[in-house]
């Protein structure tokens, strides 16, 4: 059975995209049948071009990549979600909705990329991926069929304390 893991991020333009990106490359790579999903609150309607280039720099196909509402994940008929993750401090604070299948939840927070100095933002957003690769990896390698709720959120909270 396929994990399902939803990323958030309020504009779903950057930082919850290079998760999605990341966890979907690592998961084909690695031969585990999980799958990342990301979206915003307020969904901007486009991937920044930078996110875009360190994705596609670094091997992963982004191909019907769409920012996109997590409305969307609260609809009759979308996948159910083990795991919620939230990449930016104000989608953590927002009031997120109820989720079908009440997933467990993390905020793993990431600097935001796009506020970079012009110069330094391919840069930044290369290192936002990175660090962002770092915990997709360990994340993919958990072996949800085997971890209760209370499991799953311990080594959560563990990847983010790496």
């Amino acid at each position: 059975m396929t994990t399902n893991i939803l990323i958030l991020c309020t504009h779903n333009s950057a930082r919850s995209m290079l998760a999605e990106g990341m966890l979907n490359h690592l998961a084909a790579k690695l031969a585990k049948d999980v799958r990342a999903f990301s979206a915003g609150s307020a969904p901007s309607g486009r991937i920044n071009p930078h996110a875009l280039e360190a994705l596609s720099a670094a091997g992963v196909s982004t191909e019907g990549y769409r920012s996109k509402s997590w409305d969307v994940f609260t609809e009759a008929g979308a996948p159910t979600m083990r795991v919620v993750i939230t990449v930016c401090d104000s989608a953590a604070a927002e009031q997120c909705p109820y989720w079908p299948g009440s997933p467990v939840k993390v905020h793993w927070g990431y600097p935001d990329p796009s506020t970079a100095p012009e110069a330094g933002k391919r840069t930044a957003f290369e290192l936002t991926r990175q660090a962002i690769a770092y915990r997709m990896l360990q994340l993919v390698q958990l072996p949800f069929d085997t971890l209760s709720d209370a499991e799953l959120t311990a080594a959560l909270k563990a990847i983010s304390a790496s």
